[in-house]
């Protein structure tokens, strides 16, 4: 494993102010030092609207569930209903398993 040279150089990146350690003589980048992350701007008025439209989304969504649940027992019948009338008009046949099949 080569020796790291004395004259590695850093150099702080205009963009990101992110810190690298270059090698002039391999011409590559030897370590990466991320740049310190800003901490989230925080706008307490934005966060009391976030917080208001979140609550009535959630209320919506529970009025949606009351809703479908009022009218979950008229289309559980329905759908048995449904079901018989083809249960009644369709032909009776012995259900295939498939020890018929050998």
């Amino acid at each position: 494993m080569a020796k790291r040279s004395a004259d590695t150089f850093q150099v702080d990146c205009p963009c990101c102010r992110a810190k690298l350690t270059v090698d002039p003589q391999v011409a590559a980048v030897l370590a990466h030092v991320p740049p310190p992350k800003a901490p989230p701007s925080v706008d307490l008025d934005d966060t009391a609207q976030l917080l208001r439209n979140q609550a009535e989304a959630v209320e919506a969504k529970f009025r949606a569930s009351v809703e479908a649940e009022k009218t979950k027992e008229d289309v559980l019948a329905r759908k048995f209903a449904e079901g018989l009338k083809k249960a009644k008009d369709g032909p009776v046949e012995k259900p295939l398993r498939d020890f018929d099949l050998d």
